[in-house]
C-alpha cells in the first residue's frame, strides 16, 4: 500500500496521534478551500455534511475531518468579524445623522444576525483548513 496518496490512511487507534501521510498545503490554500467548503487537504470532498456539522471522513481522500473539533472558535472569529465590518458605520451613522432608537431594532439588529449566520460557516470551515494546516485534532 503506497503511504504517499492521501486516501491510504493507515488505521490508528482511537488515542493515537492522527496520522499525516498527505502533504501539507500552504496555509493560505488550505483556509480558503475549507471556507468554500471543500476538503482542505484534497479540495474536491465536501468539509459539512449540515450546516455546521463537519463529516466524519473526506469522501475523496478519506481524511479523517471528523476528528478535528473546531469548538467555539468559529463562532468567536464570527463576532469578531462581523463586529469590526459593523460597528464603524453604526458609529458614522450615529455621530452623523443620530438616527432613532427603533433604527437600530429594526435594520442593526437584524443585519448583524444575517450578517453572522452567513459568516459562520464560512469562518468555520476556514478554522478546519487552518486546523489541518497545524496537525490539530480532538
Amino acid at each position: 500500500m503506497p503511504d504517499s496518496h492521501p486516501a491510504e490512511h493507515l488505521p490508528h487507534e482511537a488515542g493515537a496521534p492522527l496520522p499525516y501521510p498527505w502533504p501539507r498545503l500552504p496555509l493560505a490554500q488550505s483556509m480558503w478551500r475549507g471556507a468554500l467548503n471543500r476538503c482542505p487537504i484534497c479540495g474536491e470532498g465536501k468539509v459539512f455534511k449540515g450546516f455546521l456539522r463537519v463529516v466524519d471522513r473526506c469522501e475523496v481522500c478519506q481524511a479523517p475531518l471528523g476528528r478535528l473539533r473546531a469548538d467555539d472558535a468559529p463562532p468567536y472569529f464570527t463576532i469578531f468579524l462581523v463586529g469590526h465590518l459593523l460597528v464603524p458605520p453604526i458609529f458614522w451613522l450615529e455621530r452623523a445623522q443620530e438616527p432613532p432608537f427603533w433604527f437600530y431594532l429594526l435594520v442593526g439588529l437584524p443585519l448583524f444576525a444575517i450578517l453572522t449566520t452567513l459568516l459562520l460557516r464560512p469562518v468555520k470551515g476556514a478554522t478546519v483548513g487552518l486546523m489541518v494546516r497545524l496537525g490539530l485534532e480532538g
